[in-house]
């Protein structure tokens, strides 16, 4: 607190006090203010602060010890601030604690590589300009009579086209590859980067061989983050409440016939 503050609080107490002939530490209790906090302020009103924080302590680094530290870091750019502590006394160079060298290198701005990077999410993403640059895929439960189906689907990040889906029986990575398989069949010669979440197949050592090896390259969502892949999350929620919650699937044909006709029109 400054002078100025602590003198214009202890003036303002003591005319409320001499007004209103409430004892003192009534009126201290209403502005909730420590009767040891004013007391102290009282008996130093009109002084300025006189607090020792600028005081040199026992512990604090030298100007010399300080400088002998900057220039061992630019000479050893490649060590750590904690490493390079002990090597400089090993060295016989400067004797500090790691916390001292951290606090000296970060004031002289050379701790940059030690700094975290800044996450961008949630900042907002960078949509595609053009078709085929992105395509998203996903895997959603699909109950028909009874038996869990899984509807697979790939779609486009730019027009959010569907470039294919298929409602298969199992989950598998094999599953997966055969439905971005046909989506290129259907597109030969894109190599759109593959988005995905972090789910079984799409981890799967034999899906990444895959991708690997027709060129393509693929974008894991962050963990717990499912909005990073909202296009997928929308289709999904559009296609089971537009198509698949109202109708009444006779078989695993039937079904695929009305998600096919659905996506279609």
């Amino acid at each position: 607190v400054t002078q100025a503050v602590r003198d214009e609080i202890v003036q303002t107490m003591t005319m409320y006090q001499a007004k209103t002939q409430f004892p003192i530490s009534r009126l201290l209790a209403w502005a909730a203010l420590p009767g040891g906090k004013f007391y102290d302020w009282q008996h130093r009103l009109n002084r300025p602060n006189r607090h020792n924080g600028l005081i040199p302590k026992a512990h604090w680094l030298l100007s010399w010890e300080k400088d002998t530290i900057i220039n061992y870091a630019t000479m050893h750019e490649s060590e750590g601030y904690r490493r390079m502590t002990y090597e400089m006394v090993d060295d016989d160079v400067v004797y500090a604690s790691p916390s001292s060298v951290y606090r000296v290198l970060k004031a002289a701005g050379l701790l940059a590589k030690f700094i975290p990077v800044t996450s961008r999410k949630g900042t907002g993403y960078v949509q595609p300009t053009a078709p085929h640059q992105e395509w998203h895929t996903d895997i959603s439960y699909v109950n028909v009579c009874g038996t869990f189906m899984f509807l697979i689907t790939v779609l486009d990040g730019f027009s959010r086209y569907i470039v294919h889906h298929d409602l298969r029986a199992s989950m598998e990575h094999t599953d997966v590859i055969l439905v971005v398989q046909q989506a290129r069949e259907k597109f030969p010669g894109v190599k759109p980067r593959v988005i995905s979440d972090r789910g079984g197949p799409y981890i799967a050592r034999e899906f990444k061989e895959y991708l690997r090896n027709v060129g393509l390259k693929q974008t894991l969502i962050s963990a717990g983050y499912p909005q990073s892949n909202g296009k997928m999350e929308r289709f999904y929620k559009t296609i089971k409440g537009e198509c698949i919650r109202r109708s009444s699937f006779l078989s695993i044909s039937d079904a695929r016939r009305i998600i096919a006709e659905f996506l279609a029109y």
